[in-house]
């Protein structure tokens, strides 16, 4: 049975239906640029389908759509964005139907009617003017008109209102189609996309309140941030309240398209956004008089490993020099996890709390090894700091381009349950999918009741007392500590293989000592 999301929708559908726009391109460019087409179109499709229902709203009170367009086209401040594209007959066509008409020269068109809404809003500029569909390469369109016709053609059949799909459809799209891609061509898609289900989880859990300023370092397209401000919104309608101040929200990202999508959302969903562009660890953009700005929430789903070798500005000394302190534990050793958890610690101001995504071996590589390891050598700080409110393990398959589990780790500067640690098993916590896995509604709220509660639940949730933590070399993950099967014991082996390779790593450099000693005694 197909996943459906909170709006019943088959994801399957959106799915298929993404690649079946991708397919009516095949041929007209190399698969990783079929996005650079897709994805501008959709996100249009996007704005169309949302400006429509903007018009729509007006229209009820004014009693015509085409009062209503005359209306904001001089008072733009009514709808949250301005769409420049005029149907022939507003009452019958729609915004979209205006590009979906196109017959001649549709390359130059579009290109010029993406330029024109860019000029409209200013939020836009530089993120859907960027792309030429009209563009050639040795003189061969890109993407000639016949296959950009069947493109249009195809993204018309699925409407894209606030209230047709799951908020972040910009940010699932890119991500499906770089998985799509990266499948094709045998590659690693390289990208986390957070599944929405994990993302409501963290953002419920994160208790957000309204005028709260939110910041995410590595934010993707912005799913996390745009989940906890529906979450926000959720929570003031059950209180009765119309009027409360929006969540300000922050993200910094690496990826220029990924970081255009991030832009794109925040305008669709007309939320107090500030997102920058580039390597948070290497140079964070919100500051305050040179200081690391500090935030009430964070929510993160860093690059899972990211191996020191993939940043080259990274060293212990790195860690040890930084200018804004933000790493208090110091150097991580081979992989930078617990180095984005300094940041994000250094991110919170003093009641702060933080929700971050991290693979499953961030919670034990290092534990019960011999000998120094810096990666538990952080860990053992956060733990004796008393900063780790708790940590939920998740269920296999959920993310897109990798069938581990993955944890949530949760930090909190203000903890009420002193030197305890809430951990959380919800390794069964989930439906079978194609081709992943998903957690219901319901089990999202059993994961939230459970976790918020802090209470005993037999093979589900434990309050662990930190002298236990660090009888177990602080190892943190809930398989160390809540048994889900009959079996004496349970360990991924995801775990169990992190823990090999640091034990290989270990012996090779004790290998590289022992043969430096026999050379200077000359064996």
């Amino acid at each position: 049975m197909a996943k459906k999301n909170g709006n019943g929708e088959k994801v399957k559908s959106m799915e298929a239906w993404i690649w079946d726009a991708a397919c009516s391109i095949r041929g007209a460019a190399d698969a990783p640029k079929y996005k650079d087409f897709i994805l501008p179109l959709i996100f249009v499709k996007r704005l169309c389908d949302v400006f429509d229902d903007e018009i729509d709203r007006i229209a009820e009170k004014v009693k015509s759509r085409t009062k209503a367009l005359q209306l904001v086209s001089k008072d733009k401040s009514l709808v949250r964005f301005y769409m420049p594209i005029k149907a022939n007959d507003p009452e019958k066509e729609r915004t979209w139907d205006v590009i979906r008409t196109l017959s001649d020269k549709i390359g130059q068109k579009l290109t010029d009617i993406l330029r024109d809404v860019a000029k409209a809003n200013k939020d836009l500029q530089g993120i859907i003017d960027r792309i030429d569909f009209n563009a050639t390469t040795h003189g061969q369109r890109d993407i000639d008109d016949d296959r950009l016709s069947k493109l249009i053609e195809k993204i018309a059949e699925k409407r894209l209102g606030l209230k047709d799909v799951e908020a972040d459809i910009i940010g699932r799209s890119y991500e499906y189609l770089i998985r799509k891609f990266a499948e094709g061509s045998g590659q690693s898609a390289g990208e986390f996309y957070t599944p929405p289900e994990v993302g409501m989880i963290m953002a419920k859990i994160m208790d957000l309140e309204p005028g709260m300023e939110v910041y995410d370092p590595c934010c993707g397209s912005g799913g996390l941030l745009i989940k906890c401000e529906l979450v926000m919104e959720e929570k003031m309608m059950l209180r009765s309240k119309k009027k409360y101040a929006p969540l300000q929200l922050h993200g910094q990202e690496f990826t220029p398209a990924t970081w255009a999508m991030s832009k794109m959302n925040m305008v669709i969903h007309d939320m107090e956004g500030d997102i920058e562009i580039g390597d948070t660890l290497k140079n964070p953009k919100f500051k305050v008089k040179n200081k690391l700005k500090i935030f009430d929430r964070v929510v993160a789903n860093p690059m899972w490993n990211q191996g020191k070798d993939s940043l080259s500005y990274i060293s212990d000394d790195f860690f040890i020099n930084d200018e804004m302190e933000r790493f208090p534990a110091g150097p991580c050793g081979g992989k930078i996890d617990w180095g984005w958890m300094q940041h994000i610690y250094s991110s919170l101001n003093d009641e702060g709390r933080a929700a971050v995504i991290l693979d499953t071996g961030a919670a034990s590589r290092g534990s019960g090894n011999q000998g120094n390891n810096k990666e538990k050598d952080v860990r053992k700080w956060f733990v004796d700091e008393d900063l780790i409110e708790g940590v939920i393990y998740l269920p296999e398959n959920l993310f897109y381009n990798t069938s581990a589990p993955g944890i949530v780790i949760f930090l909190n500067k203000a903890k009420k349950q002193e030197n305890k640690i809430y951990l959380l098993h919800a390794g069964r916590e989930f439906e079978k999918g194609d081709p992943k896995n998903y957690i219901t509604e319901k089990g999202i709220e059993k994961i939230v009741n459970t976790y918020t509660s802090f209470k005993e639940k037999t093979k589900f949730g434990r309050l662990v007392d930190k002298k236990e933590i660090i009888k177990n070399d602080y190892n943190i993950s809930p398989s160390r500590y809540i048994q889900i099967t009959e079996a004496e014991s349970y360990r991924p082996i995801v775990e169990i293989i992190d823990e090999l390779n640091v034990l290989e790593e270990e012996a090779e450099n004790y290998s590289k000592e022992l043969r430096t000693v026999f050379e200077k005694l000359g064996i």
